[in-house]
C-alpha cells in the first residue's frame, strides 16, 4: 500500500477522486469480481464455514485500516462481563511475526511482536481470554477448548473472513466514512457500503451521512486519563489540560486514523505537534526524532504496548493517553437479545 497521509492514515487518492483513481478503477472491478466469487463459493458450500459452540459477534469495518474497533471491542467485552456473560476475543493479530497455521493464546504480558499490538492491548483492557491466528475459525475453536467457560466470542475484524460463522455483524465507521467510495485499490473499501449488516456504529456526524434504512448506534469518544509511562503518575483529562496548557508537546500515533487522536488532543486545548507512525509497525527511538528532546510526548495505549525496547531517556518523556468510549444505553440490551436468540433462548 502507498504511504499514507499524516492524518487520515490513507493514501490521498482514497479521500477524493482523481486521475490516478480512474487509472486504478479497472483493478477495483477485478477485486469486486474476485470477492463476489469467493462469497458465492461459501454460499454454495464449496468453501467451508465453521460454526463454534458459542455465539459469535464480528466487529469490523468495510474499509482498510482502523476505525475504532479495538476500544469498541474492549467496551463491549466489559459490558458483557457486567451483564453476566463470559466473553472471549479472537483476532488475526496484524503485525505479528508469522507463526504458521497454529493459533496463539495472548496474555497481558505477551510480546506484541509475537501476538500483535491490539490483541495484547485487549487482554490488558478486558482481562478476557484472547486468541490470535491467521485462521480465525481455528483460533475460535482453540480458545473455546482452552476456556470452556466462554459463552460468547467477539471477533476483532473479520467481516470478510467468512470461514467463521457469525451471529451478529457490527460495522464500525469514523469521520472518513467510505473515502472516495471506491473499492480497492482505487479506494479504501473492501466491500460495498450496501453490504447487509446487523448494525452500524460510529460518531453521530458520520452516521448522519449514511442515511436511513438500518440500525445505528452512536458512539461518543473522549480522552481518558494521561498516565506517565515511567512511574505511573496519572492525571485526569482536566488536570492534564492544566499541566500541559501552553506547553509544546509531541504526539505520536501508530493507529489507523492518527488525525483523530491529534484532533482530540487539540480540542482539549493542547498544543501538539502530531507525527503519524505506521499502524501495527514497531517503534524505535528514530520514530520520535521530529520532537525536541526536552518536550513530553503523548502516545496512544496501543503504542505504549510497543514501547518496552525504547531507550530509558525517551521512555521517561512518554505519557500514555487513554480513550473513553461511551456506549449508547440501548446497545448492550439489543446485543444481549441477539445473543440469546443465537443460543436458542430468545427473550421478549
Amino acid at each position: 500500500m502507498a504511504q499514507p497521509t499524516a492524518h487520515s492514515g490513507w493514501p490521498r487518492w482514497w479521500l477524493r477522486r482523481s486521475l490516478l483513481t480512474w487509472v486504478l478503477w479497472p483493478f477495483s472491478g477485478l477485486f469486486a469480481a474476485l470477492s463476489a466469487l469467493r462469497r458465492a463459493l461459501y454460499r454454495l458450500g464449496l468453501l467451508k464455514t465453521v460454526r463454534v459452540d458459542a455465539p459469535v459477534v464480528v466487529v469490523g469495518n468495510l474499509t482498510v485500516g482502523g476505525s475504532g474497533k479495538t476500544p469498541l471491542i474492549a467496551a463491549l467485552a466489559r459490558g458483557l462481563l457486567q451483564a453476566g456473560w463470559q466473553p472471549g476475543i479472537v483476532s488475526r493479530g496484524y503485525g505479528r511475526k508469522s507463526t504458521g497455521e497454529a493459533s496463539v493464546s495472548v496474555h497481558q504480558d505477551s510480546d506484541p511482536a509475537l501476538c500483535g499490538d491490539e490483541p495484547v492491548l485487549l487482554a490488558r483492557l478486558t482481562g478476557c481470554p484472547v486468541q490470535v491466528g491467521r485462521k480465525r475459525a481455528q483460533a475460535a475453536l482453540d480458545l473455546l477448548a482452552a476456556h470452556p467457560e466462554v459463552d460468547v466470542l467477539l471477533s476483532d475484524d473479520g467481516l470478510q473472513h467468512l470461514a467463521l460463522a457469525r451471529d451478529v455483524e457490527l460495522v464500525v465507521v469514523d469521520q472518513r466514512l467510505w473515502g472516495n467510495g471506491l473499492l480497492l485499490p482505487a479506494g479504501p473499501l473492501r466491500e460495498s457500503p450496501a453490504r447487509k449488516r446487523d448494525a452500524t456504529l460510529g460518531p453521530v456526524e458520520a452516521l448522519e451521512k449514511i442515511g436511513s434504512g438500518e440500525r445505528y448506534f452512536a458512539l461518543v469518544r473522549s480522552l481518558g486519563d494521561f498516565t506517565k509511562l515511567i512511574g505511573g503518575e496519572r492525571l485526569a483529562p482536566a488536570e492534564s489540560a492544566l499541566r500541559f496548557s501552553g506547553r509544546p508537546l509531541g504526539a505520536l500515533a501508530g493507529i489507523g486514523h492518527p488525525g483523530q487522536f491529534f484532533s482530540m488532543l487539540r480540542a482539549a486545548g493542547l498544543q501538539v505537534d502530531g507525527v503519524a507512525a505506521g499502524d501495527h509497525q514497531p517503534l524505535s527511538d528514530a520514530s520520535f526524532a521530529a520532537f525536541p528532546h526536552s518536550s513530553p510526548v503523548l502516545i496512544t495505549e496501543k503504542d505504549a504496548i510497543k514501547s518496552a525496547h525504547l531507550s530509558p531517556a525517551l521512555r521517561e518523556r512518554l505519557w500514555v493517553v487513554g480513550l473513553r468510549l461511551e456506549l449508547p444505553d440501548d446497545l448492550l440490551p439489543w446485543l444481549h437479545h441477539r445473543l440469546e436468540i443465537a443460543r436458542g433462548h430468545p427473550t421478549s
